[in-house]
C-alpha cells in the first residue's frame, strides 16, 4: 500500500512460451525472495509439459529465424537493447533485490546488460567472416566454410547473475540464429520475466526465446533428453547434476556447452567463444566456371 492509501497493483510472475505469458500448465507456483528472506512475489512453477511446449514453439520460430540476414538480427538485438532502456528503473529494483546488493550495483549490472545487447547486435553480420573460410583445393574447386546455427538450444542460467549472466549466455545464442528454451535462475527468477516483458515488446518474433522459471532439478533434465533440443548450454548448472545432464543429452547427439568449474566473470570481455558454441560448420564444394 501507497503513502496515500491506494493499494498497489502486484504484478503476476509467468511464463514466456512462443511469444505468450501462460501460466504453469500445472497451475503451481513458488513464492520467491531476497537474499535477507523477504518475500517478493509468486512465480510460475514450470512443468514437464512447460518444457515440451517450450521445445515445440522454439522449434516452430527456428527456420524464420535462422533465415533472417544477419542485419535483420542485428536490428531485432539492437531493439531489444533500446527496449530494456526503458525498462531500466523496473530491471534495476529488480536486479537490486534478487542480488541483496546496492542501487548502485544494479544500476552497473542492468547497464552492462543492455550493453552485452548492443555488442551482440554488432556481432551478428560478421559471424560469417570470423568463423567461416575460402579453403585452398587442389583442382578447379571454390571450397568455402560457412557457419550455420546449430538449431534449439537449451540454456541452464548462472544463478548467481539473473540479469547479467542471463544475457550473456542468451543474446550469443539467438545472435548466431538459433532459438532457445532458457531455464531461469531458480531463486532469483523475476528479472527474468522482466527480461521476457521487454523481448516481447520487441521486434524478436515469438518463440525465439522461451524462458521458464521453476526447479532446475527438476526441468533442465527433461530439456536435455529431449530429442528436438540440438545443443545445451549447462553454465548454470547444479555441479552434482552436470554429469547426468551430460549423459542425458548424449542418446540424441546434442552439442553441449558443459558447466564451467568456475563462476564466469560477467562484467569480463565475452570473447567469441559463446558465439562459436552452436555453429555448425558446413562444408561447400563448387565447381570453376559454371
Amino acid at each position: 500500500m501507497t503513502a496515500d492509501g491506494r493499494v498497489d497493483v502486484r504484478k503476476t510472475y509467468k511464463l514466456y512460451i512462443g511469444g505468450t505469458f501462460p501460466r504453469s500448465e500445472s497451475a503451481r507456483s513458488y513464492p520467491v525472495s531476497t537474499p535477507k528472506g523477504r518475500f517478493l512475489a509468486n512465480a510460475a512453477q514450470a512443468s514437464r509439459k512447460d518444457v515440451r511446449d517450450a521445445v515445440r514453439a522454439a522449434r516452430s520460430a527456428f527456420a524464420g529465424w535462422s533465415g533472417a540476414t544477419a542485419y535483420n538480427r542485428g536490428q531485432v538485438l539492437y531493439r531489444i537493447a533500446e527496449m530494456a532502456e526503458g525498462r531500466r528503473a523496473q530491471l534495476v529494483a529488480e536486479v537490486a533485490d534478487a542480488e541483496g546488493v546496492s542501487a548502485r550495483r544494479a544500476e552497473a549490472v542492468v547497464d552492462a546488460a543492455i550493453d552485452r545487447w548492443v555488442w551482440y547486435a554488432g556481432w551478428t553480420d560478421k559471424i560469417s567472416q570470423v568463423f567461416g573460410s575460402t579453403n585452398p583445393v587442389a583442382g578447379p574447386y571454390f571450397n568455402f566454410s560457412l557457419p550455420e546455427p546449430t538449431g534449439v538450444v537449451g540454456v541452464v542460467a548462472p544463478q548467481s547473475s539473473p540479469l547479467l549472466g542471463l544475457v550473456s549466455v542468451v543474446a550469443p545464442v539467438i545472435a548466431t540464429g538459433n532459438t532457445c528454451v532458457v531455464v531461469a535462475a531458480q531463486d532469483r527468477p523475476l528479472p527474468a520475466i522482466t527480461l521476457a516483458e521487454v523481448l516481447a515488446t520487441s521486434d524478436l518474433p515469438g518463440g525465439v526465446v522461451n524462458l521458464l522459471t521453476g526447479v532446475t532439478s527438476e526441468l533442465a533434465p527433461w530439456l536435455a533428453s529431449h530429442a528436438d533440443v540440438n545443443g545445451l548450454d549447462l553454465t548454470g548448472a547444479a555441479a552434482d547434476q552436470a554429469t547426468d545432464l551430460e549423459i542425458a543429452a548424449a542418446d540424441s547427439v546434442k552439442r553441449v556447452l558443459r558447466r564451467p568449474t568456475t563462476e564466469p566473470a560477467w562484467t569480463d570481455d565475452p570473447g567469441t567463444g559463446r558465439l562459436s558454441a552452436f555453429l555448425e560448420i558446413k562444408t561447400v564444394w563448387h565447381p570453376m566456371g559454371v
